[in-house]
């Protein structure tokens, strides 16, 4: 048996396949299988595919219907034979070194149920300055602790990334198709199932930027959904119990959240805001109150929460100060949510 299965679902990726497979062949680690689930392409991804295997006996090669990524995951998921799953993209682009360094942190962290890497994007000339930001983002978050902290300000771990321990990922439900994106549902279920994060400091992938990624094309990915799901796992994690919700944001962020909170059922009942034009009024009925008012609020509930949700930038780290200040702890009273 592999030590390492790669889990590659493909779908019309003829134009990179090549690039992908190539950067996998070229790997310091030799003990991995390649498991690649053609999710009914129509373009030459079969022709490319048939033609690797020919040449690489540790290809597989699945072919399903089309129906989507969730599904050519789980199909891959279980065909994999490997104790550990690295996922990889079909237009990305693996370090010669990822697999041999993931597997080895995996073999000497046996705490630990997924590792990642930090990422590039490439090429260059086409990184988008919201993509970079997002990638210097969760590349400072390498550590457990930091990943965990930041969990639901957006998904801390780039999927094709990861290498994960495949029961680990069995035991919480694998790929799941919710509505919104299946990698962060899977990050935010081992999240809530007490799973321990890591991500090794060296550049293990270049993670491509284009016009057709999924990211860019499914409405799964969009902001809203994206919120949808932070919603679904908070009520169910760090809200579960609580008598009363404070969020700190009532701008546009802060608003939208609101409002899929409310729909899980959430008790919200308070925004904070230091904008003069939306203190003393309401959000979704809820009145919108002063950083000042907020130890009388923390005080009037028996089991409080607060959720940090000011999408521009810089506002967490001053937030994270004020609420310090107050004597709130992170990860216990309240989490950034934006």
């Amino acid at each position: 048996m592999p030590r390492v299965s790669v889990l590659m679902p493909c779908y019309n990726a003829a134009q990179t396949l090549d690039e992908a497979l190539e950067s996998l062949a070229r790997q310091t680690y030799t003990d991995f299988e390649i498991v690649c689930v053609d999710d009914g392409s129509t373009d030459a991804t079969p022709e490319r595919l048939e033609a690797w295997a020919r040449r690489e006996p540790r290809l597989r090669v699945m072919r399903i219907e089309h129906a989507g990524i969730v599904a050519a995951l789980n199909a891959g998921l279980e065909a994999c034979r490997a104790a550990y799953v690295a996922r990889m993209d079909a237009d990305d682009r693996a370090h010669p070194e990822r697999l041999q360094l993931q597997a080895a942190f995996l073999d000497a962290h046996p705490e630990v149920d997924l590792v990642s890497c930090r990422v590039a994007g490439f090429p260059a000339e086409q990184v988008r300055e919201g993509f970079r930001i997002y990638i210097d983002w969760l590349n400072a978050l390498l550590t457990d602790e930091q990943i965990r902290r930041e969990m639901f300000v957006e998904s801390p771990l780039p999927h094709p990334s990861v290498t994960f321990r495949r029961e680990a990922v069995l035991r919480a439900g694998g790929y799941q198709d919710h509505g919104w994106a299946e990698d962060y549902d899977l990050w935010l279920r081992l999240y809530l199932a007490g799973g321990r994060f890591a991500k090794l400091g060296k550049t293990l992938l270049e993670w491509r930027e284009r016009p057709e990624r999924l990211t860019r094309t499914d409405g799964r990915y969009s902001l809203e959904n994206f919120l949808r799901a932070k919603a679904f796992h908070l009520k169910r994690g760090p809200l579960a119990g609580r008598d009363g919700v404070i969020l700190w944001g009532a701008g546009m962020v802060g608003r939208r959240l609101g409002r899929q909170l409310i729909r899980q059922g959430v008790p919200l009942t308070a925004y904070i805001d230091i904008d003069p034009a939306k203190i003393g009024r309401t959000r979704h009925g809820r009145p919108v109150f002063e950083p000042a008012e907020l130890p009388r609020l923390w005080e009037s509930q028996s089991n409080p929460a607060l959720l940090a949700a000011v999408g521009a930038r810089g506002a967490r780290e001053l937030i994270r100060a004020r609420l310090t200040a107050l004597g709130l702890v992170e990860g216990q009273d309240w989490w950034s949510a934006a």
